[in-house]
């Protein structure tokens, strides 16, 4: 016997919640499953404990730099690993408590804990349960990506996960992936006191954005004291009597680094090889992500996928904007779709990286003319003022119709100034609309106006 309901949502990441209480709010009777954790990889694993401990880090750092501020410690800056775990736990069981309480109070919506398995296209088995809807919404996320790579079972390692649980110093901590998640747990650790190494099979980091930001990264992190090991083409791993031994290189430099820790931070893979897809006919790409129309309908038309699992955005923002969109086109009568979303991301190491639009490669392939202008963060009186002047500022712009095509901000209050940009390229407005603000001084903002009258063309 199968209990009836209007929708079924499977997951209670970021967009799952949202959604059941725009649908119960409508009148909408609504069973929503999760298996383990109420919040998702973001409350969980991801973007809250990862940016809390990236605060600890930023504490300490700060500490060991009192001087240059003329503040006087007594004492070396030490860190306490069990208390920087016990912060950054207590920050995350806040936050999945929140969620968990706000869903099993909400009316019209019937909690199940345990896995779901889709049995046809209306119809998801959780235990004993057999549930019925005539749609279902999937919000099942994506966990890390672990690379059939040699000897990588027969050695410990840790994922973004693990890290989390993680509550002792490791002498050498050594990173395979040397793109965001990576780069983060680099620099945190490294000023925790950990000895750091990154190992990165391309040549260079970040490989999505353009050259002149990889390499300011890189050295932002060195001077920090964080190790880079790049074209490592034949990484493979052993036990070794002092820890870990990652085999890095076949062609220069030492062959193999040595940590008491690895972790394995070389992307993600969504969570949908155990959700009985098949058995619903709903349609995955050759990565496993759940294929999607503009409306994040999949082939399937009772069946719609949010968030990570469609490959269609690997942030909290576009899951939370993927509820936005089918709320919009189930409940609004507003047409929205996928494709309306620029591309918007931040990097949290110190200083960060605020990035949107096309980077300046992409920019060249388009063929068209265009407008650059930079300006380096020893420039920006904000950043001197806080003796944080690493980075620069870049923006790029179509010369014909003034629109801007991109900008990345690396320097203190990137993630922050970028949404400016951010705003005025969602409001389809020329760059002289930016250009004739009046902001506020002094902060990083005021100074993007002073760049867009910069703009030279780009060569």
């Amino acid at each position: 016997m199968s209990r009836a309901f209007d929708a079924i949502i499977v997951g209670a990441g970021q967009a799952g919640p949202s959604l059941a209480g725009r649908l119960t709010a409508a009148g909408w009777k609504v069973a929503l499953v999760e298996r383990k954790l109420f919040g998702g990889t973001c409350v969980n694993t991801g973007c809250m404990p990862t940016k809390t401990l990236v605060a600890s880090a930023y504490a300490a750092h700060l500490a060991r730099r009192a001087a240059d501020y003329g503040v006087v410690l007594q004492g070396e800056v030490g860190i306490d690993m069990k208390a920087v775990k016990a912060r950054q736990q207590t920050v995350v069981h806040n936050a999945r408590g929140g969620v968990e309480k706000w869903l099993k109070g909400m009316d019209g919506l019937t909690v199940f804990e345990g896995h779901a398995r889709l049995t046809s296209p209306t119809t998801v088995q959780v235990g004993d349960e057999v549930l019925e809807a005539p749609k279902i919404f999937l919000n099942v996320g994506g966990r890390a990506n672990v690379p059939d790579m040699p000897g990588v079972n027969d050695v410990p390692y840790l994922t973004n996960t693990g890290m989390m649980q993680l509550d002792v110093l490791p002498q050498h901590l050594v990173i395979v992936g040397g793109s965001y998640i990576g780069l983060e747990f680099a620099q945190m650790y490294r000023r925790f006191g950990a000895q750091v190494t990154v190992v990165e099979m391309g040549p260079r980091l970040i490989g999505r954005e353009d050259p002149e930001v990889s390499d300011a990264v890189r050295e932002i992190l060195e001077a920090e004291g964080v190790a880079f090991r790049l074209n490592s083409e034949c990484i493979s791993f052993s036990p070794s009597e002092e820890g870990i031994r990652v085999h890095v290189s076949c062609r220069e430099g030492e062959p193999a680094v040595v940590g008491s820790h690895v972790l394995l931070a070389v992307g993600r893979k969504p969570n949908t090889d155990d959700l009985g897809l098949d058995a619903a006919g709903v349609t995955l790409d050759k990565r496993g992500y759940i294929q999607v129309d503009e409306a994040l309908r999949t082939n399937v038309p009772s069946i719609w996928a949010m968030g990570d699992c469609n490959g269609r955005g690997a942030f909290t923002h576009t899951a939370y904007n993927d509820f936005e969109i089918i709320a919009a086109n189930l409940l609004d009568d507003d047409p929205r779709k996928v494709t309306d979303r620029l591309t918007a991301y931040a990097l949290y190491t110190d200083p960060p990286l605020g990035r949107v639009g096309l980077t300046e490669a992409e920019v060249r392939s388009r063929g068209r003319p265009a407008l650059v202008a930079t300006r380096p963060m020893t420039r920006v009186g904000r950043a001197i003022e806080k003796g944080e002047t690493q980075g620069f500022m870049k923006v790029l712009v179509d010369a014909e119709t003034k629109q801007i095509l991109g900008a990345s901000i690396l320097g203190v209050s990137g993630d922050e100034a970028i949404h400016g940009i951010l705003d005025i390229m969602y409001a389809k407005a020329p760059y002289t609309v930016l250009q004739r603000t009046v902001p506020i001084h002094p902060t990083v903002s005021e100074l993007i106006p002073t760049v867009l009258g910069e703009l030279k063309p780009l060569d």
